[in-house]
């Protein structure tokens, strides 16, 4: 059951500049926000808006400049490289547009390297690889390469890759930008499944109208600042 009083990520005054020249440009500007565990939401905004930038401090990829970022109540900016990259790894799925599978690696070997990464042993990675398969529909392309799979194919290995370490949290890139409409609607089906029967985090940054509508709760990013907020459900 989701305790929905628990925060899973919270930001507090989270500002984040990069040097352009001598002069700094603000990307984000004092961002308070908090996510409850077990939450679906979106988060959209125009290009450049800073909504990247925010999914990357999110998912530990970057700093603050200044202000926190809480996961799980611990401050990002409080760990070295080693706790960051452990953070990612266990706690956090990522999924992304272009899929980033490796070209090399068959489907199974795919979601067993997060696993491999985590030091789990051979055996017990190949049964979780292909249990996860299995729920993603794809038991029956366990030794297909990336190149031998559609994008809808190729998106739920990723799918499948996140879930690997059964992390709580994922954060989701524009997920459907690379398929067709049908295809995506299926991604958004089983990721709403994976919410409602296990209680996971989603945060999908996205342009598309019909994704944002398809979770409970989206938050509208501009100029770097939270310009409103909508609840579906």
């Amino acid at each position: 059951m989701v305790d929905n009083m628990t925060f899973i990520i919270e930001t507090v005054d989270l500002v984040k500049e990069y040097k352009q020249g001598n002069q700094p440009l603000r990307v984000l500007n004092n961002i308070n926000l908090q996510i409850q565990n077990g939450e679906f939401m979106a988060i959209m905004g125009p290009s450049g808006s800073g909504k990247s930038t925010l999914l990357n401090m999110l998912g530990a990829l970057d700093l603050p400049t200044s202000g926190k970022v809480l996961i799980d109540g611990v401050d990002i900016s409080t760990l070295n490289d080693n706790g960051l990259a452990d953070l990612r790894n266990k706690d956090i799925g990522f999924i992304f547009q272009q899929f980033n599978l490796i070209q090399r690696l068959d489907a199974l070997g795919n979601v067993e390297l997060p696993l491999s990464i985590s030091g789990v042993p051979q055996k017990k990675r190949e049964e979780r690889a292909k249990k996860l398969l299995e729920m993603v529909g794809l038991g029956d392309r366990l030794d297909h390469r990336p190149n031998q799979l559609s994008g809808g194919e190729q998106q739920r290995v990723a799918i499948a890759r996140a879930l690997a370490n059964d992390p709580p949290l994922f954060l989701c890139d524009e997920l459907t930008g690379n398929l067709d409409s049908k295809t995506g609607q299926e991604i958004m089906t089983l990721l709403r499944q994976l919410n409602q029967e296990e209680s996971k985090t989603f945060v999908l940054i996205t342009h598309d109208p019909n994704v944002a509508q398809a979770t409970d709760r989206l938050l509208m990013i501009r100029d770097g600042e939270i310009a409103g907020e909508k609840r579906f459900k």
